[in-house]
């Protein structure tokens, strides 16, 4: 028995050293390192400075932004000063990449621009130039037709009309900025080169939110010419108001967001003054206006000349179309068309349409016998189909 044990353990021996053997690497033999813990480490980079306009830079337009961006690291300090010691409005990216100017500079102006990083390194990096700019041949103001707070109609285009001619039209588009809420989709067509207008594909949609910003200060338009000053100005689009007058029936049908609110008897141009047909939108209104012949090429005193006061007027076109209170063809109104262009109402008619309606509401006019309406009379930009308008006039 106890020879059979001694071979037991001699054996059992033998198997723990064959077992060992399978886990551990010969005796002498070093571990063999893997290939990720071999890699070297990217040695940290230094941070690089790009100033924007360059260093030495000469005729910077003063309208656009001064910039700092930073690579391989976090931009630090930074300061725009002027000649004059003023220092210049800025603000560094949430995200430490940069910095960029808040406030335009002047023209004729030298500025210095010093600027510091911190690289992935750890290291400081600093920047300094200096640059002048702009000195325009001509400053170019701009003005725009939508009223700060207004309330306005869903055929209301947006005009800029600019106080000198305007060389370079796509950067003067790049600087007008259309926001709308909802977003809605729109274009802009020039007529001439001092007035550019942009309206919506379709009608707008009641209760969106306009917001216009002419942002034409130091921006260069061409020719040497230059923007003056910003404008901005912010509305909203009302309910749907569209009123059709037609000069077979004498009568004009007003619609207040596709529902018939009112039917009221008119009378437009007569034979020889016929009424042009087509869709005008609402530009202006009057409490007390004198009509007269002369505004359209006929001095008042020559036969068919007229200077006629009326209690309540509202324009439709440059040519002189108005809707307006006739208290004088009230017998003819609903029956016959008398006037010299115009579409007379009532008094009473006139001044609810007025006190109903507002500037860029849709006013058409059907059956008159008279000519064409011209898309450049007034604001009737929906006498022109969506792909018409984005290839006329540019």
């Amino acid at each position: 028995m106890r020879g059979m044990k001694a071979r037991l353990l001699v054996v059992a021996g033998v198997i723990g050293l064959t077992v060992g053997g399978c886990s551990s690497a010969p005796s002498g033999e070093p571990p063999k390192e893997t290939a990720s813990s071999s890699a070297p480490k990217p040695a940290p980079k230094p941070a690089v400075l790009t100033v924007t306009p360059a260093k030495d830079a000469k005729d910077v337009a003063p309208g656009e932004p001064v910039s700092v961006s930073v690579a391989d690291g976090k931009v630090g300090e930074v300061k725009l000063t002027g000649a004059d010691g003023k220092v210049v409005a800025g603000k560094v990216r949430a995200d430490g990449s940069g910095w960029d100017s808040a406030e335009p500079l002047g023209y004729g102006k030298t500025y210095k621009l010093t600027a510091s990083a911190t690289g992935g390194d750890g290291k400081p990096v600093t920047s300094e130039s200096s640059f002048s700019t702009a000195k325009p041949a001509r400053q170019v103001g701009v003005s725009v037709n939508l009223v700060e707070g207004e309330t306005v109609g869903v055929g209301m285009p947006l005009i800029f009309t600019f106080t000198g001619n305007v060389a370079d039209k796509a950067a003067a588009e790049k600087a007008l900025k259309i926001t709308a809420e909802p977003a809605t989709e729109g274009a802009f067509r020039w007529s001439g080169d001092k007035q550019v207008t942009w309206r919506p594909k379709d009608y707008w949609k009641s209760g969106t939110k306009i917001k216009v910003d002419a942002a034409v200060y130091g921006k260069p338009l061409g020719n040497g010419s230059y923007g003056r000053e910003d404008k901005s100005a912010s509305g909203t689009v009302g309910d749907k108001l569209v009123a059709v007058a037609d000069g077979g029936t004498h009568q004009m049908t007003v619609t207040i967001n596709d529902q018939v609110v009112k039917t009221m008897p008119t009378s437009m141009g007569k034979p020889g003054h016929n009424t042009p047909a087509g869709t005008y939108t609402v530009m202006s209104e009057h409490n007390g206006y004198t009509m007269n012949s002369a505004t359209y090429g006929v001095p008042e005193d020559s036969p068919g000349g007229y200077s006629t006061f009326v209690q309540y007027a509202v324009r439709l076109s440059y040519s002189g179309i108005f809707y307006h209170s006739a208290p004088w063809s009230v017998r003819q109104q609903g029956h016959s068309n008398v006037s010299h262009g115009c579409l007379n109402l009532s008094t009473e008619n006139t001044k609810w349409l007025m006190d109903t309606s507002k500037k860029g509401d849709v006013v058409t006019v059907q059956n008159s016998g008279g000519p064409k309406l011209e898309p450049t009379d007034g604001w009737s930009v929906w006498q022109l189909s969506w792909d018409e308008w984005r290839t006329a006039g540019n």
